[in-house]
């Protein structure tokens, strides 16, 4: 018999504010930054560099996998108002009242002094000061600054989500060179044409937020233009790596192929104007960014 004190919900309680707190960093973005931070430590094999050990390689990204997570549930602590307006977002554990504000700010400020420990003792302090700008710029240029008053935030607020590769380079290397400022482009340019996908078939739910995202104050057809601009753009840039010789013909021709269909659902997006053409192509950028990323690692591991 159970003891009359015992509470038989208590684990499923437990459990339920652990899967909170992991809800409050935004966990399906962790895997997409950590994935660009990894091509870093096989190009320093190859170019030469100190040989990177799997744990050293390991503790770097729990370092900017902390750093990525604190930003975000900083990020939901100071939109928890905003995010109760939004339909997609509504249900997040501040606005939903799973968690208490006071507590996201510590758990968020707790994640990021973790960050800023573990890449300080591992990686040195290039890398932690990196980590702590990633953190910095986006609570207060992105989410405080520029997302409140300008459409083009998504423009500006992409370094932020670009940082992994910086971090990894500074960490590998004491400094960020071609390597690092290479893969960070790529995530740079990608991310417009990705939040613009998103801003464009869930456009009633930013404005019901009054977040001025570009398609409400330029219109729709005016930003499926630009995202083509942005897409065409990316060509170059994310073929840099291989015109710099950091990777080579594997990498070089899933770029081509990834760029050709990246480039295709734009055009078709121009021509379809609906929510599902954009919500099409915000699917194809995300597939369009892994594919880039794995053909990087498998590039790597065809030349060690």
């Amino acid at each position: 018999m159970a003891h009359p004190l015992a509470s038989p919900d208590a684990p499923t309680g437990r459990l339920s504010s652990v899967r909170s707190y992991v809800d409050l960093t935004k966990p399906r973005l962790l895997p997409l930054v950590l994935f660009t931070g990894v091509p870093v430590f096989g190009m320093a094999a190859t170019g030469g560099a100190t040989s990177v050990s799997l744990a050293f390689g390991a503790l770097v990204l729990v370092g900017i996998l902390l750093a990525a997570a604190s930003a975000n549930t900083l990020n939901a602590y100071i939109e928890r108002d905003k995010d109760a307006l939004m339909e997609r977002t509504r249900e997040r554990p501040l606005p939903a009242g799973r968690i208490a504000p006071r507590d996201a700010l510590v758990f968020g400020l707790a994640l990021g002094v973790a960050s800023t420990a573990l890449l300080g003792a591992v990686a040195g302090s290039a890398a932690a000061w990196l980590g702590v700008a990633s953190i910095l710029f986006y609570v207060f240029v992105y989410t405080i600054w520029l997302k409140p008053r300008s459409a083009w935030n998504a423009v500006i607020g992409g370094a932020a989500g670009a940082a992994a590769p910086l971090i990894a380079d500074a960490a590998v290397n004491g400094s960020v060179g071609a390597v690092g400022l290479s893969l960070f482009a790529i995530v740079f340019f990608w991310q417009p044409p990705h939040v613009w996908a998103i801003a464009l078939y869930r456009k009633a739910d930013y404005e019901a937020a009054g977040i001025p995202m570009l398609p409400s104050v330029i219109g729709d057809h005016p930003t499926r233009r630009r995202m083509l601009a942005y897409t065409i753009g990316l060509v170059p840039v994310t073929l840099a790596p291989v015109a710099l010789g950091l990777l080579g013909p594997v990498y070089g021709a899933v770029a081509l192929g990834m760029n050709a269909w990246f480039v295709f659902s734009t055009l078709q997006l121009l021509r379809e104007r609906t929510p599902e053409a954009a919500r099409r192509v915000f699917r194809v950028s995300l597939a369009y960014l892994f594919s880039l990323f794995v053909a990087m690692n498998v590039d790597l591991l065809t030349r060690l």
